[in-house]
């Protein structure tokens, strides 16, 4: 099964349950939460690309958000559609993909949209795929036009990622050690 993710592709095509209410060192003060009414749903849905858990831009800083999606919901595949300010975007947009496909052992596709809003905005762009070990599969050869990026999802490599490492069942194991706790 491909899969493809589109640079300057919409960034809020699901409900995005974060709001970006954050002003950027050195970059725009951004509010999401004066347009934008947050997401109060986790949504997965059944594709023929696989379970593909739903998430927007600014949840990306939430692993607890992936982890539901994934160990919890079954998500195989998260999305991750996005307009990621220039600045965070070189900073944090790469380590956190990556680190939110070593962590749910899932891949993760990450649309982006590039280039220059208005005179005060502009996204990072970058759109890439992440496999479950956390190696980048597909990504555009320039991060910062509109393209296409295609990456196979395998599902043995997936299936052989979570059997060798079964974070699924040492996380459930070391949940009551931590979970609900103050």
């Amino acid at each position: 099964m491909l899969l493809s993710v589109l640079c300057h592709g919409p960034p809020a095509t699901c409900p995005q349950i974060h709001l970006f209410d954050v002003d950027v060192p050195n970059g725009p003060v951004l509010m999401e939460s004066r347009t934008t009414a947050p997401g109060d749903e986790a949504v997965v849905v059944d594709t023929p690309a696989g379970r593909l858990g739903l998430t927007t831009c600014y949840d990306l800083r939430f692993p607890e958000l992936f982890a539901h999606l994934t160990w919890e919901r079954g998500a195989q595949i998260l999305a991750v559609p996005s307009a990621f300010t220039v600045i965070t975007g070189a900073a944090h947009w790469e380590v956190l993909l990556r680190a939110r496909a070593i962590e749910c052992q899932s891949y993760v596709v990450a649309a982006a949209q590039a280039g220059r809003h208005n005179a005060k905005r502009e996204s990072y762009g970058h759109a890439i795929i992440v496999d479950p070990w956390g190696t980048v599969v597909g990504r555009l050869a320039d991060p910062r036009v509109t393209g296409i990026a295609v990456a196979e999802v395998d599902f043995a490599l997936l299936a052989r990622t979570r059997e060798r490492m079964p974070c699924e069942a040492h996380r459930a194991k070391g949940w009551p050690a931590y979970a609900g706790k103050a």
